[in-house]
């Protein structure tokens, strides 16, 4: 029995075993993978969120400096969250297409593939 076949569900039907597939390497790889981008992006993330609540809170004199016109140091460290907010994103979809998917997309096969054997 591979790490994906599993026993008779409650229903009577063939099931898969979630359990090993969790304990399979592929999908701990998966996982790691995941947790290796994901929590150190939105730990920095936060930070810099955090930073600027507290910039705006703090040091509202800073953040009222002008840079030019009317625009001042608050408004551009307001909108720079935003773009940061972007660039997460698509930083994210580009590691996921590279280093996710694929093994995601293994792990699915091999499902699908034990479900079909059965």
């Amino acid at each position: 029995m591979t790490p994906i076949d599993a026993g008779r569900g409650r229903d009577g039907h063939d099931a898969v075993d979630y359990l090993a597939v969790e304990d399979s390497p592929d999908f701990r790889a998966l996982k790691s993978r995941h947790r290796r981008f994901v929590l150190p992006v939105a730990g920095l993330a936060f930070l810099w969120f955090l930073a600027y609540v507290l910039l705006a809170t703090y040091a509202s004199d800073f953040m009222a400096t002008p840079v030019f016109g009317r625009i001042n140091i608050g408004l551009i460290l307001g909108l720079a969250q935003f773009v940061t907010t972007f660039a997460i994103t698509m930083t994210y979809v580009s590691y996921a297409n590279r280093r996710l998917d694929p093994l995601a997309e293994k792990l699915r096969v091999e499902l699908a593939e034990t479900e079909a054997a059965r």
